[in-house]
């Protein structure tokens, strides 16, 4: 290992993800590194994808100089006493993920905000039957977002529909929600669909497109990943501010020092067009995004 220009040997931060594939993760994962990298700091990445592959990657990484571990995503209910098993001395924190355990050091923007946010939105939309599409977990406790989509529905009567894909993956939510059109009579679909990332999003899209059958289902994602302004999707979705969720994720790993009214929490809707379902009058009529059929 190189040493740094002090004579000292860099320190390490392991850095825990599922799936380096998902658009999300690597948004993250890409503010993560380049301010540890300017901090003098070394990544170490962690690709899970069991409980044995998490204790064995953990085991390897035990001899270096691991200072932190950042978890880009909830794994397991038992991750923690597993690190903490392995690494005793090693403090954690959560990175924007979802379902962190309860006794987690959890970083996370205001989730709950963007589920009123996006309900209402759809909602003002004049959208009577909705949806909530989100990948699997080990545990029955809902995401911040999912509650306050699901708390600011219940204020207009509403109970959105549960759609779960196999995974946070684009294809698997292709999937669920092809399976979830065909069994479905079209007098009973959902008319809006929320989605818990933006991959799923971009799979319930294509998945409409794709079904025809004069289908259409407006679809708001979570993320604002680069590809979601592009043409072919047009996503409305939620936006967060990864560079300050990261500095702040970052001085509270190795400086124990937190700022709990910062900007790092505020999101806002992205407005693209995906919300609307069909083609309306104005600009989306000369886009051509996937929310057209």
């Amino acid at each position: 290992m190189q040493m740094q220009q002090n004579g000292n040997v860099p320190r390490v931060i392991g850095v825990v993800c599922e799936r380096i594939a998902n658009p999300s993760h690597l948004k993250m994962l890409d503010a993560l590194t380049r301010q540890l990298n300017a901090r003098g700091e070394l990544t170490l990445l962690l690709q899970v994808s069991s409980r044995d592959d998490f204790r064995a990657q953990l085991h390897n990484a035990a001899p270096l100089p691991i200072v932190g571990l950042v978890f880009l995503t909830s794994l397991f209910e038992d991750e923690l006493e597993i690190a903490h098993d392995i690494l005793p001395q090693v403090p954690t924190l959560h990175l924007a993920t979802r379902y962190a355990p309860s006794r987690a050091n959890a970083l996370n923007s205001d989730d709950y905000a963007a589920g009123e946010a996006i309900s209402r939105l759809l909602l003002e939309q004049g959208h009577q039957r909705l949806g909530y599409l989100h990948a699997p977990r080990e545990s029955a406790a809902r995401s911040r977002q999912e509650m306050g989509y699901v708390d600011c529905l219940a204020l207009a009567n509403k109970t959105p529909v549960l759609l779960t894909a196999t995974q946070d993956a684009r294809e698997a939510g292709y999937q669920a929600m092809l399976n979830y059109l065909k069994t479905t009579y079209s007098s009973e679909r959902i008319h809006a669909l929320f989605c818990a990332s933006d991959a799923l999003a971009f799979g319930a899209l294509q998945a409409t497109r794709d079904f025809g059958q004069g289908a259409h289902v407006a679809v708001v994602g979570f993320g604002d990943v680069e590809e979601a302004a592009s043409s072919t999707w047009h996503l409305t979705t939620w936006t967060q501010h990864p560079e300050l969720i990261v500095a702040e994720g970052i001085n509270r790993l190795l400086s124990q020092a937190g700022d709990n009214t910062g900007a790092w929490q505020q999101g806002a809707l992205q407005i693209r067009h995906s919300h609307f379902g069909r083609a309306v009058a104005g600009e989306m009529l000369k886009c051509g995004c996937a929310s057209r059929h």
